[in-house]
């Protein structure tokens, strides 16, 4: 009879439950300061059964927080960001309007999944790669669900970094350590979900040299009706050109035979050219890591707010003991409360902020995207052209470079130095000898480990062109190209120009 009564009134039993744990719940004075507490300085929105309330809203007082769970409030979600008045955030200001109002900005990660193991997996990963980046505080809880928070406060970050504002840098600057960090646990998260065996699901193939999900393609053998001539082909490129003709009569070329291969869409390696380089692994795009959880005004749960569905308290851990957490370590009426800001020492995550302005996100379409550098000498292309390179060929960006970096871009600098010459056929021997030189004159030499790893990965790989001159790499770098260079779109173009024009100089 109660619970025909409670349906009628469209109240679930589950949901009554809840609501009976949220009045005692929020009535602990200490849950109520360790939410009132993070409030500060952020816009704090309710959440109810039915959604959330208005935007934007605050809490100044403990005293709010019972009042609004009186009205029916069953969570509390904060913003990210910290702002000089909350409640004049309006969805009508401009991105210089938030920007006057914003005084700074907490990175927070939102690891998720629908599997808890998973989650604590790759919240133990990410908090090991944070230190080793020099984050020695930082602050975890669970989400209430199945997931866990990360978070680096404010207090945390430079005042500027690059002659920019670091607290105007949002959501750009989250977003690409959210890159970086994704670049450095990929290949570690793999190879601890993939060594759980079949726990999480079905198989599926990896390439081991970027740890990226493979696909599988096939080979198409093909031969020419008239001279007999073979050649082979992807499927995708057989795809996307519909025929291919003879390169001796020009005739179409019909399919003989297809194999079954797997194709790496990120470095582009194949199973019948890299036999070893392809291994079978759980899938796991039930990992949900939300790094990028970095949009304007984007909201989380607060510490200690109570997850509506599952009436678990999002309680504060210790980074320490992640895999000895338990879901009944999260029950409303057995938490103990303590601080989801860390202490941390001002500046503690430049380190970490300057690696992440290093980094160098792949490009998706970075090969396509060079062919327009490719061609200056009709129908030759730019892999087929070969320079006699020589100092006086070297554009006025590369000169600079070569005279040494402050402490602030010299990886950025090196991806550059590395393409550059790698893209002009320079032999691995002068290219180690320029690089080494190069580092000598830094203002702060970069480590010879760090060095040694990157000319034995850039010589492992094809070469692809350094940015084009529109990018921001030189003018981050404090060397803004010059008019001819611009011209010219990439330094390698510009070299190729240069080198055309002096030839064809002195053969008049």
């Amino acid at each position: 009879m109660v619970e025909n009564k409670e349906e009628k009134e469209g109240i679930s039993l589950k949901e009554e439950r809840i609501r009976r744990i949220l009045q005692a719940y929020y009535s602990r004075q200490d849950i109520r300061k360790a939410i009132a507490d993070f409030s500060k300085n952020r816009e704090v929105v309710p959440r109810y059964f039915e959604g959330f309330g208005k935007r934007p809203d605050t809490i100044e007082y403990e005293s709010d927080i019972l009042e609004l769970v009186k009205r029916g409030a069953t969570s509390f979600h904060c913003s990210e960001e910290l702002w000089r008045d909350p409640l004049s955030l309006s969805t009508d200001l401009s991105q210089e309007q938030l920007g006057e109002l914003r005084i700074g900005w907490d990175l927070l990660i939102d690891v998720d999944s629908k599997y808890i193991d998973y989650s604590k997996i790759y919240a133990e990963i990410l908090i090991d790669v944070l230190r080793k980046n020099g984050i020695k505080n930082l602050g975890i809880k669970f989400s209430g669900s199945k997931g866990f928070h990360i978070i680096v406060p404010w207090k945390a970050f430079p005042e500027q970094m690059s002659g920019k504002e670091t607290r105007l840098m949002f959501p750009e600057w989250p977003r690409l350590i959210c890159q970086y960090l994704n670049s450095q646990i990929a290949i570690k998260l793999r190879d601890r979900v993939g060594d759980m065996g079949g726990t999480g699901g079905s198989l599926e193939m990896h390439c081991l040299s970027c740890a990226s999900p493979s696909q599988t393609t096939y080979k198409i053998i093909l031969k020419c009706p008239a001279c007999r001539t073979q050649s082979e082909s992807l499927a995708e490129i057989i795809k996307r050109k519909r025929k291919l003709r003879c390169p001796n009569c020009d005739i179409e070329m019909t399919e003989v035979r297809k194999i079954p291969i797997e194709l790496c869409p990120s470095c582009n390696k194949t199973s019948d050219k890299f036999p070893n380089n392809f291994k079978e692994r759980v899938k796991t795009q039930h990992i949900d890591a939300d790094l990028v959880l970095v949009s304007s005004r984007h909201l989380f749960r607060a510490p200690y707010s109570l997850h509506e569905k599952t009436s678990l308290a999002s309680v504060v851990l210790d980074p320490d003991k992640i895999k000895d957490f338990n879901i009944t370590d999260a029950d409303p009426f057995k938490v103990k409360t303590r601080s989801f800001i860390p202490t941390s020492a001002p500046g503690e995550a430049s380190f970490l902020l300057t690696n992440a302005l290093e980094f160098h996100p792949p490009e998706k379409n970075e090969s396509q995207g060079s062919e327009k550098a490719k061609s200056f000498l009709g129908k030759k292309k730019f892999k087929d052209i070969t320079i006699n390179l020589t100092t006086d060929l070297y554009p006025p960006v590369i000169v600079t470079i070569l005279k040494g970096m402050e402490k602030d871009g010299r990886k950025r600098a090196l991806f550059i130095l590395l393409n550059f010459f790698r893209s002009l056929k320079v032999s691995e021997e002068e290219i180690t000898k320029i690089i080494n030189d190069w580092n000598k004159k830094n203002y702060e030499p970069l480590k010879s480990g760090y060095i040694n790893a990157q000319l034995f990965w850039y010589f492992k790989h094809q070469p692809k062109l350094p940015p084009n001159y529109d990018k921001s790499y030189y003018k981050d770098l404090g060397i803004p190209p010059t008019q001819a260079e611009i011209k010219a779109k990439n330094p390698v173009s510009y070299v190729i120009r240069k080198s055309f024009s002096i030839n064809k100089y002195k053969s008049t």
